[in-house]
């Protein structure tokens, strides 16, 4: 179970992508937080300290997520070129396939509608090659591909958003340089309210793109999600009540967490 579990081809790249994005996630969500409080008190020492540390580590791995979600990008279109496919609303199999920017993909048509195409750049991204072949969804049958429209969405949703983080970490670490100082500006800070839980969004569609892109396989190419699910009855109930569980955890901790702050400020720094 060790090997096939932590030392199968999927493990370094998928272990690799969710720490870093974890780590972004995280670190987003306090950037927005504490960039709220800074335009509330710009003079606190305490929440300027805890926007810088957070805009660090955000920055980084908002820098670093991208190379990861690449190796991934790369793993999936060798592995799995059907979840690829979806990803990009590729219907046909095609050398010099494009980068779509997003698009809708009609399932009924097979086409992916109204999206802005990058010349050859799928087939560069996927196998470092412009003229790479790239798989198309009607290289296999409807019933044996994912949920294309959800996972094509998400997808953009991820890097989408993924982008505008980096662009923003970028433009803080610029004035960092040229500043030697921490670049908090109010419309700086209003930015980085906007951004605290777009890496939260970003991390959860990402898991989207992973689980409804494998669909309709639990194992890939062996067994149906259809076949394992499970025959017990009532599975329901623990469903919901953990469910209501971590929803109470949520706002306990989201309550304490806006206290330990605001009583921050009152706080010899």
């Amino acid at each position: 179970p060790f090997e096939a579990i932590f030392q199968n081809s999927a493990a370094f790249t998928e272990t690799l992508h969710v720490a870093i994005t974890a780590y972004q996630a995280a670190a987003f969500l306090f950037i927005g937080l504490h960039a709220w409080m800074l335009l509330k008190n710009p003079k606190s020492k305490i929440q300027r300290a805890a926007f810088g540390i957070s805009f660090f580590v955000g920055a980084v791995s908002a820098l670093l997520s991208p190379l990861s979600g690449d190796f991934s990008a790369k793993y999936v279109a060798k592995n799995q070129p059907v979840k690829l496919a979806a990803m990009e609303g590729q219907w046909e199999t095609q050398r010099g396939a494009p980068l779509r920017i997003g698009g809708w993909p009609d399932e009924t048509e097979e086409k992916t509608k109204y999206a802005i195409e990058i010349p050859k750049m799928l087939s560069f991204l996927g196998f470092y090659n412009f003229n790479a072949e790239v798989k198309g969804l009607k290289e296999v049958p409807a019933e044996n591909r994912p949920p294309v429209a959800i996972v094509h969405i998400a997808f953009q949703i991820m890097v989408g958003l993924g982008v505008l983080m980096s662009l923003w970490s970028l433009w803080g670490l610029w004035k960092f340089y040229r500043a030697r100082s921490l670049f908090v500006a109010p419309w700086f800070l209003k930015l980085g309210v906007l951004a605290g839980p777009m890496g939260i969004i970003a991390l959860e569609a990402g898991w989207v793109v992973t689980e409804v892109g494998r669909q309709p396989w639990v194992v890939y190419n062996i067994m149906r999600t259809s076949e394992a699910v499970t025959p017990v009855p009532h599975v329901s109930v623990s469903l919901f009540a953990f469910l209501a569980l971590f929803i109470i955890l949520y706002f306990i901790t989201l309550g304490f967490v806006l206290k330990f702050t605001k009583d921050l400020d009152h706080v010899s720094a």
